[in-house]
């Protein structure tokens, strides 16, 4: 497949695996580059902005082939050195940077400079056309199915993907609810010219993850998330575990909810407990809807080859038959 991403990320397959935090490490990445899709380190899954750098050196050693570094500008309970996290990034070479949560207008001047592509994710059309203006080389556009922070418009993939397309001149990322070759198909209909997926690559084989979360996301279902976060305008889908049930039920006792009331129960570390212990129901953990479709653990070079294998034949095949 050749699409305006391809052509602009140097990359063989239309397929992006987007920042998670504790999840995109160099083993994921540089598997999903291998693969021919690009992978993405999460910055902030690092400690320090030096071990943000160790990991791109590792990284280095594993693939030959692009991949990007994600930030993600969030309100945080510690200050967090954005700052210095983008700069290691462009003094290690780093050509792809994920941006995503607040504007990445601070930072664009010194990724312009040295010669860093923007892909921005946005939760709207009036986001992905600020981000344009910006100076992004492409937005991430997500739909409400989205592991994570979906936004507060709750406009899913099917609906925000043409109006996207209808308004925004540079190549859009398909994200939120894609996980096989019918997503990818669906997503380049839209106007889309590739996938951004996290939930699906989490369920793979090199996914550095514990094998229990892994079985769980294959056991699961689509409606085994929950949106929480909704009274603090701040949104963000998990997975529907007890942690999350306890959350939801002091939103809606308290209905505006203070974060000091949530804090002890969704702390990252205890998230991270789950992904790397196996501890399911320590803490919250993000999973998008495209759980419901998920039926194995492959490794990404069987996910990647498997679902541009399936676009291709829905695209050549089965669409075309439908023209005559």
């Amino acid at each position: 497949m050749h699409t305006r991403l391809t052509k602009l990320l140097d990359i063989e397959h239309p397929i992006i695996q987007g920042g998670m935090q504790w999840v995109g490490r160099a083993e994921l990445v540089a598997a999903v580059s291998n693969a021919g899709g690009l992978g993405i380190i999460t910055a902030l899954t690092q400690p320090t902005p030096q071990a943000l750098g160790d990991e791109i050196d590792r990284c280095n050693t594993l693939t030959d082939k692009p991949f990007g570094v994600n930030i993600t500008i969030l309100p945080t309970i510690k200050p967090v050195p954005y700052a210095e996290y983008a700069q290691v990034l462009v003094d290690k070479g780093v050509k792809i940077v994920e941006t995503a949560g607040r504007s990445p207008a601070p930072f664009m001047p010194l990724f312009k400079e040295a010669g860093v592509k923007v892909i921005h994710k946005c939760t709207s059309v009036r986001h992905g056309l600020k981000a344009q203006r910006l100076g992004c080389a492409a937005v991430s556009i997500d739909g409400f199915e989205c592991a994570g922070h979906p936004g507060e418009d709750d406009i899913p993939g099917l609906i925000l993907l043409p109006a996207a397309a209808d308004q925004i001149e540079i190549p859009i990322i398909a994200s939120g609810g894609f996980g096989d070759g019918r997503g990818l198909a669906a997503a380049l209909a839209l106007g889309a010219d590739g996938i951004n997926m996290g939930t699906r690559f989490v369920a793979t084989k090199e996914a550095p993850v514990h094998q229990k979360v892994k079985e769980k996301m294959v056991e699961a279902t689509e409606l085994d998330t929950a949106l929480i976060f909704r009274t603090l305008k701040n949104t963000a889908r998990i997975f529907n575990n007890t942690i999350a049930k306890e959350v939801l039920e002091i939103e809606e006792r308290d209905g505006e909810t203070d974060f000091n009331d949530l804090a002890e129960l969704v702390a990252g570390t205890r998230g991270q407990k789950v992904l790397t212990d196996g501890t399911m129901e320590e803490g919250i953990w993000a999973a998008g809807m495209v759980i419901g479709l998920i039926h194995d653990i492959p490794t990404v070079e069987e996910l990647i080859t498997r679902i541009v294998s399936e676009a291709e034949e829905i695209i050549k095949t089965r669409l075309a038959g439908f023209v005559a």
